[in-house]
C-alpha cells in the first residue's frame, strides 16, 4: 500500500534525498549517470515521490524537456522486482495506463518508470459529494474489467486457501495480540477459527481472474489531462483469485469512506459490466451473473477477508516497521469488519467477541438487514 505522490515542487524548494547509508547511494549514483544523457535528466531535481508500506520508495525526477520521471528504489535484499516487472508486461497487454519501464538494473534494485501524474484519485475525493465520484469511481471499473478480461490461470500466482489463511493470521498475531495486548482463549479461538473457515468457503466459491490486490483510490492516478485513462501503480502483488476482491478493496477503501448507496450502486453497474463481458455467467452454478444480492455478499465476505487482514498488517507497520500513520487509519477498517459481521447470523460470535475487545456498541442498520 503505497501512499500518494505529491505534487512536484519546484527544483528550487526540493529537499535532499536521503540514503539509508554511503553505499547505496553510491550504486545510485552510478546507476544514474549513463542515463542522465538518454533522458535528458537534471540529476538536481531529485526528490521524493512516494513513501510505500514496503521497503520501496519512489522518487521523482525532472527532464530538460520540462516533464518528468520517476526512480523506483527497491533494495534486492528487501523487494524482489521480478513480480513488478511480469505484472507491468500483463497490463499494458491489457490496455492499462501503467508506468513504461525505461530503465531496470535487477542486481542494484534501481528502475526508471514514465510518470503518471503528481495526483492520485483520492486527492480528489470528497465523501461529502459522490455524486462528484461517481465518475471517477465508474473509470475505474472500466479499468478493472479491463484487466480482468486478460485474466488466464497458470500465469500469476493462486490466492488460494493457504493464501488467505496466512492473511487472515495477521488479525490476531499482529492486530489483537501485538497491539490490542490480547490473548485469546480457548473459546475466543473457536470463535475466530469458525469464522475464518466461513470467510475461507466464501472466498473460493466465487470465479477467478487476475486480482490487483489493492485496487484502491490511492493507488489510481488522475488523469494528467481531462478526459485521459486513469492510471494504475502498486501492482506487484497481483494474484490469480477471487473476482471478489478488488471491486471490495475499490470500494471499501482504506482510507476514504461511502455511504452504502452510493457502494451498492457502483458495485451493480460493475456486475453489470462484469457478466456482459463474461466473466462471470457460465463459471459459476451458483448464479453469480443472474443474482447481484448473491454477488454483493460475497464481495462482502470478500472484503471482510481483506479487513480483517490490513488491520493486521497496520498493526505490523506501525509496531515491526516504525509507520504509525497506517494504524490510525484502523478504525475504518474495524468498522468495515463490524457492519459485516453484524450483517450475517453466522459472524454474530465474532462480532460479540470483537465488541468486547474493542469495547464498543453493537453496529445497527445496514441494507440486507440480518441473513
Amino acid at each position: 500500500m503505497s501512499h500518494p505522490f505529491s505534487p512536484s515542487p519546484t527544483p528550487a524548494a526540493t529537499p535532499a534525498v536521503l540514503w539509508p547509508d554511503a553505499a547505496r547511494h553510491a550504486a545510485f549514483e552510478a546507476w544514474l549517470a549513463p542515463l542522465v544523457p538518454t533522458h535528458h535528466l537534471l540529476p538536481a531535481s531529485l526528490r521524493a515521490a512516494s513513501a510505500d508500506a514496503s521497503f520501496r520508495r519512489y522518487l521523482r525526477i525532472d527532464n530538460a524537456a520540462g516533464s518528468s520521471l520517476i526512480v523506483m528504489d527497491a533494495p534486492p535484499d528487501k523487494e524482489n522486482c521480478r513480480p513488478f516487472v511480469q505484472v507491468q508486461a500483463l497490463m499494458a497487454g491489457a490496455g492499462l495506463n501503467v508506468p513504461q519501464i525505461l530503465a531496470w538494473d535487477e542486481a542494484t534494485g534501481f528502475m526508471l518508470l514514465s510518470d503518471l501524474g503528481p495526483r492520485t484519485l483520492i486527492e480528489q475525493l470528497r465523501p461529502e459529494t459522490p455524486e462528484a465520484a461517481w465518475a471517477p469511481y465508474l473509470q475505474a471499473v472500466d479499468v478493472l474489467i479491463d484487466w480482468q478480461k486478460a485474466s488466464r490461470p497458470g500465469v500469476l500466482p493462486v490466492y488460494d486457501e493457504a493464501l488467505l489463511r496466512r492473511e487472515l493470521a495477521l488479525f490476531p498475531d499482529w492486530y489483537l495480540a501485538r497491539h490490542r495486548g490480547v490473548t485469546l482463549d480457548d473459546r475466543q479461538q473457536a470463535i475466530l477459527s469458525s469464522a475464518f473457515d466461513a470467510i475461507v468457503a466464501h472466498n473460493l466459491a466465487v470465479p477467478s481472474v487476475f486480482v490487483h490486490r489493492d485496487f484502491m483510490t490511492r493507488n489510481l492516478m488522475a488523469p494528467v489531462q481531462e478526459g485521459g485513462p486513469l492510471g494504475v501503480l502498486d501492482f506487484q502483488d497481483a494474484v490469480y483469485g477471487p473476482i471478489t476482491y478488488d471491486i471490495a478493496s475499490l470500494l471499501r477503501d482504506a482510507f476514504i469512506s461511502w455511504e452504502e448507496e452510493f457502494t451498492i450502486d457502483i458495485t451493480v453497474r460493475y456486475w453489470e459490466k462484469a457478466r456482459k463481458a463474461g466473466l462471470l455467467g457460465a463459471q459459476s452454478a451458483s448464479g453469480w451473473g443472474d443474482d447481484f444480492g448473491e454477488f454483493y455478499r460475497a464481495v462482502e465476505w470478500m472484503g471482510l477477508q481483506r479487513h480483517l487482514k490490513v488491520a493486521g498488517i497496520f498493526a505490523r507497520l506501525t509496531l515491526r516497521d516504525g509507520k504509525p500513520k497506517y494504524l490510525a487509519d484502523a478504525p475504518r477498517f474495524l468498522g468495515y469488519i463490524r457492519a459485516t459481521a453484524h450483517r450475517y447470523r453466522q459472524l454474530g460470535p465474532l462480532l460479540q467477541m470483537l465488541d468486547q475487545i474493542e469495547g464498543t456498541e453493537p453496529a445497527v442498520g445496514f441494507a440486507y438487514g440480518r441473513m
